[in-house]
């Protein structure tokens, strides 16, 4: 399957096909309720999933607590592995002008001006420095493979602590010599980026800074080695992430149990609406006895649609996306952006496309000017009524410029004034055309979201989306991707929520309202 969101999306051949129709057959299992009461036979899901448990919950214990954390730190590290591509680690600098930047770096030249000061002095004192160099051992030892026994006994070889700490005592320790050595073998072992680093080391004079720099460089190494080590082990986390992921969260609802609060709630705010009209909102308590035939999978595509809509600032995730939380918040914002765009294109062309017509370059360049102007418009400080205006002037002079060029009379003040006025007006609330736009791509979606499993097509992109179909198209393909993966792992979570707040009076004892192992 695609981590990275190129556009060969929605439905992958490397998904396994036990893990793609697990959930299929469970949310199936569940969107009919005659045929739900004889086939609940078993319990495949999550026993501490249950949004209503009947026994009081018990105290978390601190050890309970950090075991969570735990999974949750090395479930969420194999997610990133497996679905960003560009996922690397970096070292951690720290801010110039942080207190804790202004203490490493104060305490770091302590350490350098005391190791210059002893191999100045007479005679010189070597302590610090062999401890240098017994670090700077096990560092290099620890790059190479099993299958480096040669390099490995060179290396100890060398760098016999007990043979330098009896060189000391006589003063006949060649600092620079072994300097020398390592800088060599680093550049035997280094990536072929560090190369250009590694000539530095050998230009450097200063034995001090020599030293400093070499362990500067091996952090670079030791980077470098672990993300090689990441490179390496992705396809094999990307087969078994499904499972790992869905094994790794079960343990974190052994350990709390109440950590699919938040999922239920997003459910469950998705089956009052579909079961209860607007205007009559009621506790899902007074209907769960009578449920009508209610597709979960339907509903569970309305609660990922809700997705694209959300307030990631101020609203929490459900847990169960706590991991794509940041791609998903990239892509819904990247998605209001392009809503904008072709809000702007709607306007231009109702308004003044009778004048423009056959002019396809022009239409691409009011794109560009468009998507230049509102570059950062999920931004607190971005001020998005400015940028339509000043699109909004920006469209009348291209437009004029065109009609220039072809002869054509320029379009009239007052067209010019309507043009920018109802640019300006799309950052209102409620305004008709972001609301048609919003609708359209939210129907776009969900259809991706309803594509059978063996289709690789995409559909068809609804009216006045056209400008920013291959856009649309990509970001759409990310978003199923999400949703498709999200789906495998989570569904018998999801599903035991369902069956507990669809078929309430099952669940409390009156039918076995298990899902089917099958």
């Amino acid at each position: 399957m695609p981590f990275n969101g190129e556009k060969q999306c929605v439905s992958e051949d490397q998904q396994s096909d036990s893990e793609s129709s697990r959930f299929s057959e469970s949310m199936a299992s569940l969107s009919d309720y005659e045929c739900s009461r004889q086939s609940f036979t078993s319990d495949s899901s999550s026993k501490s999933s249950s949004p209503a448990s009947t026994s009081p919950p018990r105290g978390l214990m601190f050890d309970d607590v950090m075991a969570a954390a735990k999974n949750l730190s090395d479930m969420t590290l194999a997610h990133e592995i497996a679905v960003n591509e560009n996922f690397q680690l970096k070292q951690n600098a720290l801010p110039e002008n942080s207190l804790a930047g202004q203490v490493k770096r104060v305490v770091h030249q302590a350490f350098w001006d005391v190791l210059e000061a002893d191999l100045s002095a007479e005679p010189p004192q070597y302590e610090y420095a062999i401890k240098l160099f017994e670090e700077i051992r096990e560092i290099l030892l620890s790059f190479l493979t099993p299958g480096g026994n040669r390099l490995h006994s060179q290396i100890c070889e060398v760098l016999d602590i007990d043979l330098i700490r009896q060189q000391a005592e006589h003063s006949a320790v060649d600092i620079q010599g072994l300097a020398n050595y390592v800088i060599t073998t680093m550049g035997k072992i280094c990536a072929p980026v560090r190369d250009e680093d590694i000539r530095e080391l050998k230009a450097t004079t200063n034995i001090v800074e020599m030293l400093r720099q070499i362990f500067r460089v091996l952090d670079l190494m030791r980077m470098d080695m672990m993300n090689f080590v990441i490179r390496n082990i992705r396809p094999h986390i990307q087969h078994h992430l499904v499972e790992y992921e869905r094994n790794k969260f079960q343990e974190v609802l052994e350990e709390t149990p109440n950590a699919l609060s938040q999922t239920t709630e997003w459910l469950k705010e998705s089956i009052d609406k579909e079961l209860l009209p607007e205007t009559d909102v009621a506790p899902a308590a007074e209907h769960s006895s009578s449920t009508p035939n209610l597709s979960p999978l339907m509903v569970l595509n309305n609660c990922y649609l809700k997705l694209l809509q959300w307030d990631y600032q101020k609203k929490a995730l459900p847990e169960t996306l706590m991991t794509d939380g940041p791609r998903l918040q990239e892509l819904t914002e990247k998605l209001n952006q392009l809503k904008m765009i072709a809000c702007v294109a709607l306007i231009t062309n109702n308004m003044v496309g009778a004048v423009t017509e056959g002019l396809p370059e022009l239409a691409n360049r009011l794109k560009r000017i468009s998507a230049v102007l509102l570059e950062g418009m999920n931004k607190e400080t971005f001020n998005l009524k400015e940028a339509l205006n000043s699109i909004g002037v920006q469209t009348c002079a291209e437009v004029n410029k065109a009609l220039e060029e072809r002869g054509s009379p320029t379009l009239k003040a007052e067209v010019q004034a309507n043009l920018v006025g109802q640019f300006s007006s799309l950052e209102e609330k409620d305004n008709p055309v972001c609301t048609l736009m919003d609708k359209r791509i939210q129907l776009y979606m969900k259809s991706l979201l309803c594509l059978p499993s063996p289709q690789k097509s995409m559909p068809p992109v609804p009216g006045g989306l056209d400008v920013i179909q291959q856009e649309l198209e990509v970001l759409g393909c990310q978003y199923a991707n999400i949703v498709n993966l999200n789906k495998q792992v989570y569904g018998p979570f999801y599903a035991n929520i369902f069956r507990k707040l669809l078929f309430r009076d099952e669940a409390m004892g009156k039918i076995d309202a298990s899902l089917p192992t099958n």
